[in-house]
């Protein structure tokens, strides 16, 4: 027995390491795909991109995790069945089900892994990862002189190249506008050069232009008060140099703590101590919302006998100074009534983004156990689907599989959404992908252990045959 439990782990962690790995590699190639236009170019050092990789590679474990976990088992049982190695075990008097324990505990132990990672690892990951992500998109780009572009990368210039080789740095056709900043506010200079060499400093802390043969015209404000430009200076150079600060064009990192209050960036604790605070708030904010409404409501009391008033006050209604007195009290009360809209508009608006603030929150909260549940699931829909289907490789497996996780995946992404916008509840949102699995995956276990031929394609054409018969013989 221990010897069939060894084989059956044997089979299913090599499968399962190999497609965590591809996986992985697969959901790094679309980040890369969806954020190419925001890395390349800007002159990140190779350890900011390997960074990032990482730890977007750490965030992608929550979907490759499901998905690999799936993968595998058909893998794992469809070579088994398709090696007749199944029929061996069975033949020995060992059922299916016995057989599956040795893997339902390394999935159990991989469940509990997940969940540890989901709670430990994953928010760090996710404050690391959106926190430098929104640096690097945020920085500007290493291309500081496009061609034919009027370039604002420098503070108080302008600097438009016509051409440049293709070494990158020998340019033509140079114009360089500058204003004065300082003392020297009311200066305005202008530099034209027929071509120069661009180049950085060793320290990369300047950027220096070696301009030739150009001219430079420089306009100084009047000396007498309220005279503009009224002396211009032309300088003709054959070569001269002039350097542009960089330490602003560095990439500079946001404190992290800007990050910590979004729900991915929190573990258990954090979001319970979160949800319970503002359920608090939004408490606090009904009762303030009650004591404001308290003060226009007016109560009138009428006794008993209010028949004899009621018809007093009709009798009265046809003199002009009742009607005008009703009138009033109308269109007082009208006012009240749009004073309490306009108290309330912002309340409830306020009202409603705090309740879907927590509702995310709480969302995120059970999604730290929804995806051990969703290793557990997945694997009792892959190993008896693997064992029906008797075909191991990367063919057909691959094909189930990516169908049935598209298949949890829809139905997750719904009912996330609908919890966060208050149709669902945020625990219902969480878990109905779980719940619509779980009896097929039972159902796909029970078929497998009772040797169903549910994919047999020779069977459902008999049945169809069967159908055109009888329709046949009734006609």
């Amino acid at each position: 027995m221990k010897k069939i439990h060894l084989l059956l782990l044997k089979s299913f962690i090599r499968p399962f390491i190999v497609t965590l790995l591809i996986v992985m590699f697969v959901l790094l190639m679309l980040f890369l795909f969806k954020y190419i236009d925001d890395l390349i170019g800007k002159g990140f050092a190779w350890y900011i991109i390997l960074e990032l990789m990482m730890y977007n590679s750490a965030t992608n474990v929550v979907m490759a995790l499901p998905l690999s976990v799936l993968l595998s088992s058909i893998m794992t049982y469809g070579a088994l069945g398709e090696n007749y190695e199944l029929v061996a075990i069975k033949s020995a008097g060992i059922s299916l089900r016995r057989a599956m324990y040795p893997m339902m505990v390394i999935i159990i132990v991989i469940s509990i892994a997940a969940f540890a990672f989901s709670d430990y690892m994953l928010p760090v990951a996710n404050l690391k990862y959106y926190s430098l992500l929104y640096d690097a998109r945020k920085q500007k780009s290493a291309d500081l002189l496009p061609e034919n572009i009027f370039s604002n990368r420098f503070p108080g210039y302008t600097i438009r190249v016509k051409h440049k080789d293709p070494d990158g740095q020998t340019l033509h056709d140079i114009i360089i506008y500058e204003a004065g900043t300082g003392a020297s506010s009311g200066t305005q200079m202008v530099t034209f050069a027929k071509t120069g060499l661009m180049y950085r400093t060793k320290d990369d802390l300047y950027l220096v232009l070696t301009l030739k043969d150009g001219v430079r015209y420089q306009e100084d404000p009047g000396e007498k008060s309220g005279v503009a430009r009224q002396r211009l200076t032309r300088f003709r150079f054959e070569e001269t140099e002039q350097k542009f600060d960089l330490s602003g064009l560095k990439m500079t990192r946001t404190n992290e703590n800007e990050f910590r209050s979004a729900s991915q960036m929190m573990n258990l604790r954090q979001l319970t101590h979160f949800v319970d605070s503002a359920n608090k708030n939004i408490d606090s904010t009904r009762y303030q919302n009650y004591r404001l409404l308290t003060s226009y409501i007016r109560y009138a009391l009428v006794p008993k006998t209010s028949i004899a008033v009621k018809q007093t006050v009709a009798a009265d209604s046809t003199r002009p100074k009742e009607q005008t007195a009703k009138i009033n009290a109308l269109n007082n009360a009208s006012s009240e009534v749009h004073q309490i809209l306009d108290a309330l508009r912002n309340r409830v608006d306020q009202h409603n983004d705090a309740s879907k603030t927590v509702r995310k929150y709480v969302l995120e909260y059970q999604k730290k156990f929804t995806l051990s549940a969703a290793c557990v699931v997945l694997f009792l829909i892959g190993a008896p689907l693997g064992a029906i289907i008797r075909k191991g490789g990367l063919g057909l497996p691959v094909v189930v599989s990516v169908i049935f996780f598209l298949i949890y995946y829809i139905i997750g992404t719904i009912g996330e959404k609908s919890a966060k916008e208050g149709d669902w509840s945020p625990v219902t949102g969480a878990w109905i992908g779980i719940v619509i699995l779980l009896p097929v995956g039972v159902f796909l276990t029970y078929k497998a252990a009772t040797d169903s031929s549910l994919f047999d394609v020779e069977i459902y054409r008999r049945f169809v045959g069967r159908i055109k018969f009888w329709k046949r013989s009734r006609a």
